[in-house]
């Protein structure tokens, strides 16, 4: 899996977990919707951390835990 679909796929594990919808996440977090739109369907190949720290936060956690999945384990990103 690339670094882009493990950031969707672990943005859409933490909204499910925390019943945020993007639209919550996107007031709670200060970003756009389509910001964390475009990070969840993959349309941004190249999101900033300070955009992952704003979502990280917006859901109540710190980029530690919000990278804290093996979703980001070395042997399951290929690029």
């Amino acid at each position: 899996m690339t670094l882009a679909q493990a950031l969707a796929k672990r943005i859409d594990e933490l909204l499910e977990q925390s019943n945020l919808t993007q639209y919550q996440l996107a007031k709670r977090s200060g970003l756009a919707q389509t910001t964390i739109a475009d990070i969840r369907k993959m349309r941004n190949n190249g999101t900033n951390v300070l955009n992952l720290n704003a979502i990280a936060q917006g859901l109540g956690m710190d980029l530690c835990e919000f990278f804290n999945s093996p979703l980001f384990k070395a042997e399951n990103i290929s690029d």
